[in-house]
């Protein structure tokens, strides 16, 4: 097409277009509430309090943190009320046991009529009104929340335990997709370092998915799929989208109220450290003995210096009762029941009356101790954490102590703001009771209170600057769309810093030789805190559309018959995101196959590369060994990697040759070149695979090695296959690979240590192959099916070296120097539009050829600049034999 004013034309009205859909992918939570005039609330209530009903009203769905004793169960009695009256139908709060007298105290506040239940049926509907009920009545099915106007969940710790427990998938069950309509949490205590839970929260809400607000926020940890990182560009946008469903209030002076008399008082900390006895250390797993105790090493040695040292802490915690100069009331915490009746029987022996509640006391027992606590009728409250350490106001003391600490942060905290909350009147202090093998807990929980305090603090300053607005990360954000270009060029190379179809729909027609390319996929991954990010995407729709933007630019700028190279890989569904409860797969490539056509393309097929079922199972728990043990109808397979070939059907199809066709030298490329990479299979001969006392002795990196190459030149046996890997344990002690023995606890065997070792040596640590990676993986003979590309041959390895952040999701050089090599010539161009580290036009340099390459990300740009710059310096620098051979030459030619 020539450079017309008709041209110029359609290129203004498709940016304006493309545009307009960026703006379209910015979202945050929406209103779906209603809007009540401040007249209408309690007069009763505090300014800040009526300004967050009215928000969360507004919201429908929301979620209010605020501090200890900024009245949280005033606000959702409140917000009940309005709701109730609105849908003439009943609303619901659900609270933890041990609560019901707060809410009634506030309710009668109020002035609201508050009924507690067990069972739906207890339930009158048709007609506003707010009822109580505790989390064990709706776990186990006696009350049915999908049948109230509303909802709301106090304290509600059971999102902490997101996919793990019973109670948060039977909530996630009754209350997800709408099923309620209007939802609300309350809690003084979200843990903004333990960035799961606040995601739960999100989809308790109806806000975002789980796994749609993972891609979009944060890193992922390959050996576990739940440990996230916020991205460094993503967290100033990952708490403006908190602050659009949830408020974080530590203080009315964060919404710009009075707040003088909710000052809170000093908290004294401190710290007893007994000594442990390191006689008594438990030995390794392998019977190998240790020198000191430690809870570092795990639950199992915490729970056992628990334990080990009960009477020890129970000693301290009599003599801190000791050291009372009055008969104040004070507060122990304890974790374990051994640790309870321990301390029931010293306050005995102490004559101090005791409130002391257990979990297997009935609720209305339980109460009768707490109103005989409040009402000063006995002096210690005794209890756990987990049981009455959240909802329960016991402000009335100053003083606690904690017979032991452990790894629970969330459940610690909320017990600390039991008495250290607002109004408190007098100091607090709490005594923390640990042995010395506790030390590590010490540091991790101080750690993790340090962590939680900043991120609060963090999230009151967003409060504070935009206050209860709802377009808070619009205006934050909204100058992201669109990109300043930057270009960096050497001889042979060309990166530039923008938007992949700005850029593309600027290029001249049909200017490169060979679309290569690693494009995002889709939801999976965001690269970028700008929307013009393709990761950057509700839905795979929402990512197509934008492809379509892409796609004809793409066909527009490769010359005609030429080939279009596109990188992908099919991506899990988890259960609770597809409705059916199990993970599945989203054929990735073949919506990729039917949008390029749909754009021009011709598709001429595929290349496989096969990828390590056991690395991917650690990130995504679908194919684990247990699980397919219990049922193995759900068992998929590991997702191998795709690279689809695309051509652009040249100028002329009598022949069907490209305009600049890709000629190929028979002196190099051979006639039994050509037949390997024709031919369907390349087989030999062979009649066995490797045997168990082939790899007896020999470390993991040889095994793998010695079985892909003997693959790919023997008669493959699937059973052997399987039986050389059952034949398999991994000694924990040497690393090496021995026979599996009769009885794993009395192996006897020959470490490959030398000869100058030649002795047998026990070996404790045998009993399993590796669980990081697949061992022994299939290798394939088919010319389609790649099992050799190296998986850590990329750029990300510089990346990790230098210190840098990696790329998610990087082109392996393997792959992308076949694909130069088969489908271009020496001198000719390649593009790739997301160019991550500069990956194709690097190995474009490296063979001979130029390259061009469009990326988004700043740092991912500059350092893809860096690389460029150094391989091509490396060309340009001739090596020692090439001054030589220089050398030879001229005299030859002298």
């Amino acid at each position: 097409m020539k450079d017309t004013g008709l041209k110029k034309t359609f290129r203004a009205l498709m940016t304006e277009a493309y545009n307009d859909f960026l703006r379209s992918k910015m979202v945050t939570a929406p209103e779906r509430g209603i809007s009540i005039d401040a007249t209408a609330l309690h007069p009763c209530l505090k300014p800040h309090q009526t300004a967050i009903i009215r928000w969360a009203l507004r919201k429908g769905n929301a979620a209010i943190f605020a501090a200890f004793g900024l009245g949280k169960t005033m606000m959702q009695l409140e917000i009940g009320r309005h709701i109730s009256q609105h849908t003439c139908e009943p609303f619901l709060i659900t609270a933890p046991l041990g609560v019901r007298q707060e809410f009634r105290r506030d309710a009668a506040t109020l002035g609201l009529d508050l009924t507690f239940i067990r069972e739906t049926s207890e339930a009158k509907f048709g007609a506003p009104h707010i009822y109580l009920t505790n989390y064990e009545s709706v776990r186990e099915g006696k009350i049915d929340p999908r049948k109230f106007g509303g909802a709301s969940l106090d304290e509600a710790a059971i999102l902490r335990g997101f996919g793990g427990t019973k109670t948060f998938r039977e909530f996630m069950r009754l209350y997800e997709n709408g099923q309620v309509r209007y939802k609300f949490v309350a809690t003084a205590t979200p843990s903004p370092n333990e960035y799961i839970e606040l995601l739960a929260y999100a989809a308790f809400l109806d806000v975002m998915d789980v796994s749609q607000a993972k891609t979009r926020f944060f890193k992922r940890d390959s050996t576990k799929a739940d440990n996230l990182t916020l991205h460094a560009t993503k967290e100033r946008e990952f708490w403006l989208w908190v602050s659009s469903w949830a408020i974080f209030l530590q203080s009315p002076e964060d919404l710009g109220f009075d707040g003088s008399e909710y000052a809170l008082p000093d908290l004294h900390v401190e710290w007893h450290e007994l000594p442990s006895d390191h006689t008594t250390a438990p030995p390794e797993k392998g019977g190998q003995g240790r020198l000191i105790r430690s809870t570092a090493l795990g639950i199992t040695h915490a729970a056992r210096e628990k334990k080990d040292s009960l009477q020890a802490r129970v000693r301290r915690v009599r003599q801190l009762i000791g050291l009372r100069e009055n008969p104040e009331q004070f507060i122990v915490w304890c974790d374990r029941n051994d640790e309870q009746r321990a301390i029931d029987r010293t306050l005995e022996e102490m004559g101090v009356s005791v409130s002391s509640l257990h979990g297997d006391q009935s609720i209305d027992i339980r109460e009768g101790l707490m109103m005989a606590w409040k009402n000063r009728q006995t002096t210690a409250f005794v209890s756990k954490p987990v049981m009455y350490g959240a909802g329960v106001n016991l402000q009335q003391c100053h003083t606690a102590i904690y017979a032991g600490i452990g790894f629970k942060f969330a459940e610690f905290l909320q017990s600390v703001k039991r008495i250290h909350r607002f109004l408190q009147s007098r100091t607090v202090t709490i005594h923390l009771i640990y042995t010395e093998a506790e030390r590590e807990v010490r540091r991790v929980l101080e750690e993790k209170w340090q962590k939680h305090n900043e991120l609060v603090a963090q999230m009151s300053a967003i409060i504070r600057e935009y206050g209860l607005a709802t377009n808070a990360l619009e205006h934050e954000f909204g100058r992201s769309l669109g990109i300043e270009r930057t270009e960096a060029s050497g001889e042979n190379w060309k990166m530039v810093h923008n938007d992949a179809v700005l850029e593309t729909a600027a290029m001249p027609d049909a200017s490169v030789h060979l679309v290569l390319s690693s494009i995002p996929f889709s939801t999976q991954y965001e690269y970028s805190p700008s929307y013009n990010d393709f990761g950057h995407t509700e839905t795979n729709e929402q990512f197509w559309e934008q492809m379509g933007f892409l796609i004809p630019e793409l066909w527009r700028v490769l010359q005609p018959g030429r080939a279009c190279l596109i990188h992908v890989k099919d991506r899990i569904v988890p259960g609770g995101l597809n409705g059916m409860g199990f993970q599945t797969a989203y054929p990735f490539h073949c919506d990729a196959i039917r949008h390029f056509q749909r754009g021009g393309f011709a598709y001429l097929g595929m290349k496989t590369i096969v990828t390590d079922v056991v690395r991917e199972n650690n990130q995504t728990y679908r194919l684990g060994w247990t699980e397919q043990c219990k049922d193995g109808s759900r068992m998929g397979v590991g997702m191998p990697e795709y690279l689809l070939i695309f051509r652009r059907p040249p100028t002329d199809s009598s022949k069907g040759y490209a305009d600049a066709p890709v000629i190929k030298e028979k002196a190099e490329y051979s006639r039994s070149r050509w037949q390997i990479d024709a031919h369907g299979f390349a087989r030999s001969s062979g009649n066995r695979l490797l045997s168990p006392e082939d790899l007896q002795g020999v470390p993991h990196e040889r095994i793998f090695k010695m079985f892909r190459e003997f693959s790919r030149t023997q008669v493959y046996d699937f059973e052997r296959h399987v039986a050389l890997s059952e034949s398999l344990e991994t000694c924990q002690e040497c690393g090496h690979i021995h026979l599996k023995p009769t009885h794993c606890d009395q192996i006897t065997v020959q470490h490959a240590l030398g000869p100058e070792d030649p002795e047998p040596l026990r070996c404790p640590g045998a009993g399993r192959l590796p669980v990081t990676f697949m061992l022994l993986q299939p290798q394939s003979w088919h010319p389609d099916v790649w099992t050799d590309i190296t998986r850590m041959l990329s750029l990300n390895s510089a990346q990790s070296a230098s210190g840098r952040e990696m790329h998610l999701c990087p082109m392996q050089f393997d792959l992308a120097d076949r694909a130069i090599a088969q489908f271009t010539m020496k001198g000719e161009t390649i593009f790739d539009p997301f160019g991550g580290l500069g990956t194709v036009p690097l190995r474009a340099i490296k063979l001979g050829r130029k390259g061009i390459a469009c990326e988004l990300a700043a740092s991912y740009w500059r350092d893809a600049c860096f690389y460029l710059e150094a391989a091509e310096r490396q060309m340009a620098t001739p090596s020692l034999f090439d001054l030589l051979a220089e050398e030879v030459t001229q005299e030859v030619s002298a």
